[in-house]
């Protein structure tokens, strides 16, 4: 009837076979709209390339964070020992220096001494009766569990390296009187209470994966795996900047990481529990590749639809790893402020210590060491160690130098970007570092380790523009698709100095509008 009255309203002639040959032989012209289906295109393009650029940074990112992880059981004990020799011998030649310990060595011996704390603290925590107590609780509070585990897990990781921080630097900052240094030992029980409540909240984390994989449905592990899906629907649908992204990234980073090594303590508790029968291993293979697998996939298909809504592209993965190789880069300088293990804490939220403790709790109890042959592959354990320690670092050093180089980003190293503190005037803070036209020397003269050469860009005011501390935790209005390609262009520069602006991922602190 509609049809019939708009032919006679237009006063066409009605005829059913005309309709359907019109419809039948009806054309469009697609290239009419050529910019918006060349934009779908390249959505499709970036969505493919999302994959291969996303596992680039975590495979950087996992062995930085292993990196970390390791100098906790390869050269921290070494610099703690010569940091007491130092500090035993130094009587013999004299006091030269109003310092006992080099601030870098008083850091090294109050991580030692909390790790060995909190390993001994923890040996008042009986992990079998835990697993049993975990196991008799039902499925559903089990999944309850599991996520509140997951929360606390973040909150501690963004507030420990604070606590951490906040003791390294009253115990190395400059103080006139004695009586000063008192205030080290409230930081540092808050710092051992720290370390030691984070790794019992890991503990029963790996425990409660534990009895999902030995559970007999399998139930509870699927509900854990589905878990990471739930993510999506909380992700996906938000609006991301880049350096949201970048937190998100980072924090990706260290719970794969992370998953890594609870996956390897359920690993070793069941083949303790099946006396190291390799056949047992076997058995558990398929379910620690579900697992690894279902939390590859959903960060796919997280960062691929965060892109696509967001209009990222996928080059954004490579500026984030340069970002984290500046970092490693950096550490290597004369003029260095941080270690790079605690670089990577501040930076991903990965905080190595209650991982080590627990590590270093469930390996002593699962394996007996009874015996001079015992001892021996215990020393050559620690010397493989090293050497994958030594390895990495190379490694992940030559990259590194290869990324800052490709990003351009090597003036940055020795004219790096400082942002006033408060109370404190930016030409005190600018005089910590001296750059003489890209060519950073200490006070020999000697060049620094990592110098790379400088390439001096025409636009060079351009890219040190300067910011407020919260521009860069922004998302940007929807008007700014409108901008000219030139100053897109200056835009995607400076990001990268932002990048570097971000110091530590905080889940409760992350601002996404």
């Amino acid at each position: 009837c509609h049809v019939f009255c708009l032919c006679v309203f237009l006063n066409v002639d009605i005829s059913l076979l005309r309709f359907i040959s019109a419809e039948l032989t009806r054309g469009y012209f697609l290239e009419h709209n050529e910019a918006k289906y060349t934009e779908r295109r390249e959505r499709v393009y970036t969505c493919l390339r999302i994959p291969k650029e996303l596992e680039k940074l975590m495979f950087f990112g996992i062995f930085s964070c292993l990196d970390a992880f390791l100098y906790v059981f390869t050269l921290l004990p070494l610099r703690v020992f010569l940091a007491m020799f130092r500090f035993i011998t130094l009587p013999c030649y004299g006091l030269r220096d109003r310092r006992l310990l080099q601030p870098a060595q008083v850091c090294d011996v109050l991580k030692g001494v909390i790790l060995v704390i909190c390993y001994f603290m923890m040996h008042y925590v009986d992990y079998s009766m835990m697993y049993h107590l975990i196991r008799g609780q039902s499925v559903i509070k089990l999944y309850i569990i599991y996520n509140m585990l997951e929360v606390a897990d973040r909150l501690l990781s963004s507030f420990g390296q604070d606590i951490l921080d906040a003791l390294y630097w009253t115990a190395t900052e400059p103080k006139e009187r004695k009586r000063a240094h008192i205030g080290v030992i409230p930081h540092f029980f808050m710092a051992v209470l720290y370390v030691f409540a984070h790794a019992i909240f890991i503990m029963v984390q790996a425990t409660t994966l534990n009895v999902a994989f030995n559970s007999h449905n399998k139930s509870l592990l699927t509900i854990m795996m589905s878990n990471n899906f739930v993510e999506i629907k909380g992700s996906v649908f938000k609006k991301f900047e880049k350096n949201n992204l970048f937190q998100m990234s980072n924090s990706d980073i260290k719970e794969r990481f992370t998953n890594y090594v609870l996956l390897l303590i359920v690993c070793l508790r069941n083949m303790e529990q099946f006396s190291w029968n390799p056949d047992h291993l076997w058995v558990l293979f398929p379910d620690v590749c579900m697992v690894v697998a279902s939390e590859i996939v959903v960060d796919i298909v997280k960062h691929a639809f965060i892109t696509k809504f967001n209009d990222i592209t996928a080059d954004v993965y490579s500026e984030y790893r340069a970002s984290l190789a500046f970092d490693l880069v950096s550490s290597r300088q004369k003029n260095a402020y941080t270690d790079y293990s605690d670089s990577v804490s501040r930076r991903m939220g990965f905080i190595p210590l209650p991982l080590a403790v627990l590590l270093i709790r469930v390996v002593t109890s699962s394996i007996k060491v009874q015996g001079v042959l015992a001892y021996v592959c215990v020393v050559l354990f620690y010397c493989g160690l090293m050497s994958l320690k030594v390895l990495n670092s190379i490694v992940l050093l030559g990259k590194s130098c290869q990324y800052v180089k490709e990003a351009k980003m090597e003036e940055k190293l020795f004219n790096p970007v400082l942002t006033a503190t408060p109370g404190k005037p930016a030409g005190k803070q600018q005089s910590m570092f001296k750059s003489t036209q890209g060519i950073s020397t200490d006070e020999n003269g000697s060049t620094s380790v990592t110098s790379q050469p400088v390439h001096q860009k025409e636009n060079t005011p351009s890219l040190l523009v300067t910011s407020n501390s919260d521009q860069f935790l922004t998302t940007p209005d929807g008007e700014e698709k409108d901008i000219s390609q030139d100053s897109s262009e200056l835009k995607h520069r400076s990001s990268k100095k932002d990048l570097l602006e971000i110091d530590r991922f905080t889940i409760c602190g992350n601002r996404i509008d």
